[in-house]
Formats: structure tokens, C-alpha cells, sequence
């Protein structure tokens, strides 16, 4: 009788039946699959947080490039404008300088010409006179009379006039 009541035994629950080593590693397999599928859960939520880690890093990383970037154009801009700047002051000073020195040697230009009008308008002046007419005389005056010789140069030929003007006596 105790053999058939093992058999029940079986049907009933068949981990008693078994060895106790068969039961462990049923109980292991069991214990194992839920382990697993627990890790499996486990390890998918770590790699989503990681990625999702990862994903926040590189758009910081994103976000301080595009920020460094905008300041190396703000830099670069900056030095592009002073260089223009300075550019511009050094090209003002030198057309300021080549204008002072065309002024000057313009200057000095039309003072050599203003000394060459004033000579050759002292001549011209000096010219016109001897050629516009000189007159020269001479009078001598008597009891009776004025004599009076009169040379007038003009540029065609001399001229001499002489006259005698009697003078009134009143007596």
C-alpha cells in the first residue's frame, strides 16, 4: 500500500516526488527565469537612463559649442573692425600728409610765380614809361621873354618844340 500511495503522492504534487536536487533546480530555472527577465527589465532601464544621459550631454555639449562659436564670430568681428578702424586712421594720415605736401609744394609753386609776375610787371611798368613818352626841357627866362625848349620823347621819335612867350611888363 505504501507504494500506491506514493504514486498519488506524485500526481498530486510531483515536486515532492522528485529528489530534492531535481526540486532545486526547478526552483533554480524558475528562480532563474524570473532573474532574468527581472535583469532584462533592469539592464533596459539603466541603458535608457544612460542614453538618456548621454543624450543631455551632448546637447549641453551642443548648446556650449554653439555659445563658444557665437563668441569666436563676436571675436572675430570685433578684430575684423578695429583692424578697420585702424586702417582707416592710418589711410586718413597718410591723404592728410600727401595733401599737406601737394599744398605745400603748390605754395611754393605760386610764390615762385608771384615773384616772376612782380618782376616782369616792374620791367613791363619801366618799359611802358620810356615808351609812353618822356619829356625833357629846358626854359631860360630874359627882361622880356620866356625862352622855353621842350624835347618830347615818344616811342615813335623824339619831338623838340621851342617857343619864345613874350612876358607882359607892366611898366
Amino acid at each position: 500500500m505504501e507504494e500506491e500511495e506514493q504514486p498519488e503522492d506524485k500526481d498530486e504534487n510531483p515536486l515532492l516526488s522528485e529528489n530534492p536536487s531535481e526540486v532545486e533546480s526547478r526552483i533554480q530555472d524558475e528562480i532563474s527565469k524570473e532573474d532574468k527577465a527581472v535583469i532584462k527589465i533592469q539592464s533596459w532601464w539603466r541603458g535608457t537612463l544612460v542614453r538618456r544621459t548621454l543624450l543631455h550631454a551632448a546637447l549641453r555639449a551642443w548648446v556650449i559649442q554653439c555659445w563658444w562659436r557665437l563668441m569666436q564670430a563676436k571675436f572675430a568681428e570685433k578684430r575684423r573692425r578695429v583692424t578697420l578702424d585702424k586702417f582707416s586712421r592710418e589711410e586718413w594720415a597718410a591723404v592728410r600728409l600727401q595733401s599737406w605736401a601737394r599744398m605745400w609744394r603748390i605754395r611754393q609753386r605760386y610764390c615762385q610765380v608771384l615773384n616772376a609776375v612782380r618782376i616782369i610787371q616792374a620791367y613791363w611798368r619801366c618799359h611802358t614809361c620810356a615808351s609812353r613818352g618822356l619829356i625833357k626841357g629846358q626854359y631860360r627866362v630874359t627882361a622880356s621873354q620866356l625862352h622855353l625848349e621842350l624835347e618830347i620823347l615818344l616811342g615813335s621819335g623824339p619831338c623838340v618844340v621851342t617857343e619864345c612867350i613874350p612876358l607882359p611888363i607892366k611898366q
